[in-house]
């Protein structure tokens, strides 16, 4: 399963508006997971079984809960079984097709 998820508080004590901190510590999981992860500026990508997967994005959401009584998740998901390896070799498969090889 591949899954790019997006989480944010809905409220904020930064006087700039920022959810950096809040969306650190959830990245922070993530990564601590073990599972292959990638992030960007607007999603974390996460590879893996689907209970591992929700496992991880759940203990995100409690993460970012402790600092807003509301939490934002967008969640979408590749349900593929027996493939693996998939956070790159999607990528590859394009870079194939643009190269012309």
């Amino acid at each position: 399963m591949l899954v790019a998820f997006s989480i944010a508080p809905t409220t904020t004590d930064d006087p700039d508006g920022s959810v950096a901190a809040s969306v650190a510590e959830a990245i922070r999981i993530v990564r601590e997971s073990g599972l292959p992860n990638e992030t960007n500026a607007m999603f974390t990508n996460l590879e893996g079984e689907w209970d591992e997967v929700m496992g991880v994005i759940k203990q995100c959401v409690d993460a970012v809960a402790t600092v807003s009584p509301r939490v934002g998740l967008v969640l979408k998901a590749d349900i593929r079984p027996g493939y693996t390896g998939q956070l790159t070799a999607k990528v590859e498969r394009i870079e194939q097709e643009l190269s012309g090889d």
